[in-house]
C-alpha cells in the first residue's frame, strides 16, 4: 500500500540539543565508501546510494524522475526507476490502518489495560518487538516484504518508523528498536540491499550495532538535525524538507554535501495541485 501522506513530516520526534550533541559526539565516520560503491568479495555486495546526488521522494505515488535526479524512494507496492539509485520503503514498525487485522492479535503492543497502543497521528498499531521471540515473528512477515524489493531491483530499504519506541508509553526501548532493526538489517543485507536510517537522530550513535547504512531524513534542516547524520553516516545522507524554511537552511550548509529535495507534505505526483518538488 502507498503510503502517501502519512509518512511525511508533522510528527518526528525532536530531540534536545544536548542529546544531539551527546550522539554527534558519540558517532564517528563510518567508513561507508565512495558513491554508488559495489563491495567486494570482502565486504558485503550492496550498493550505497551517491553522496550529494539529485533525489525525488516518491512514497506518494511513482512518476518519471526529473532530469538529474539519482536516487529515488518509492514505496514496496511500487517498482525502481530503471537507470537510478532505488530505496525502498516499508513500514517495519507500525501496521497500516487497512493491514491491522493482517497481524496477530498478540503481536499489537497492548498497554496495561489491554488497549492498542496506537500512533494517532496516522491511526496505527504500534508493533508488539519487546521480546526476542516477538521480534523474530514480527521480523518474518517484515523481512518477507524487504524480500519483495530484492525481487523488484531495489537498491535499499528504509524502514520507517524506527522511533516507534518514543510514542510507545515507555513499552518499548530503543534497546528494542535496535535489536528488531538489526533483524532486518542483516536480513536485508543478504539481500544485496543496503538499510537507510529513517530518522531518529537519537539513536544515530547506534548505527553499527543496528547495521545501518545512510540515513532517510526528514526536515533535518529544519531542526537542526543535519549534522547529526551527516557525521554518522559520512555525508550519506538523502534528506526531505517539508517547508521553503526548511530547504533554505538544508541548502545554506549542506547543499555541498548532502542530497536534499523539497515535497510537498502529501508527497503527491505532479498531476496533484498540492505537489512541490523543489531543489534550491
Amino acid at each position: 500500500m502507498t503510503k502517501g501522506a502519512s509518512r511525511a513530516g508533522g510528527r518526528r520526534t525532536r530531540v534536545a540539543a544536548a542529546l544531539l550533541v551527546t550522539a554527534l559526539a558519540a558517532t564517528a565516520s563510518s567508513g561507508c565508501g565512495s558513491a554508488r560503491e559495489t563491495r567486494t568479495a570482502e565486504s558485503p555486495a550492496y550498493r550505497l546510494p551517491p553522496r550529494h546526488a539529485g533525489f525525488d521522494y516518491q512514497i506518494g505515488g511513482a512518476y518519471p524522475p526529473a532530469h538529474g535526479v539519482r536516487v529515488v524512494s518509492r514505496d514496496r507496492s511500487g517498482s525502481p526507476a530503471p537507470g537510478l539509485y532505488n530505496i525502498c520503503y516499508v513500514n517495519a514498525f507500525q501496521a497500516q490502518p487497512g493491514e491491522r487485522s493482517d497481524w496477530p492479535a498478540d503481536l499489537l503492543l497492548r498497554d496495561g489495560h489491554g488497549r492498542l497502543v496506537v500512533d494517532e497521528d496516522w491511526d496505527e498499531p504500534l508493533l508488539d518487538i519487546r521480546t526476542p521471540a516477538k521480534r523474530s515473528r514480527v521480523a518474518a512477515r517484515v523481512n518477507r516484504w524487504i524480500d519483495g524489493c530484492a525481487k523488484k531491483g531495489f537498491d535499499a530499504v528504509e524502514p520507517d518508523n524506527y522511533d516507534s519506541y518514543t510514542r510507545s508509553g515507555r513499552l518499548l526501548t530503543a534497546a528494542d528498536a535496535v535489536a528488531f532493526m538489526r533483524l532486518l538489517t542483516g536480513h536485508a543485507h543478504a539481500r544485496d540491499l543496503a538499510v537507510g536510517q529513517k530518522n531518529t537522530a537519537e539513536l544515530t550513535a547506534r548505527r553499527e550495532a543496528a547495521g545501518l547504512d545512510f540515513a532517510v531524513t526528514e526536515e533535518c534542516g529544519q531542526y537542526d538535525e543535519c549534522e547529526v547524520y551527516a557525521k554518522a553516516f559520512d555525508d550519506l545522507v538523502v534528506d526531505i524538507e517539508y517547508t521553503e524554511r526548511g530547504l533554505r537552511r538544508a541548502l545554506a550548509r549542506w547543499g555541498g554535501r548532502l542530497s536534499i529535495v523539497r515535497r510537498d507534505v502529501g508527497v503527491s505526483t505532479p498531476d496533484a495541485p498540492e505537489y512541490v518538488r523543489e531543489v534550491g
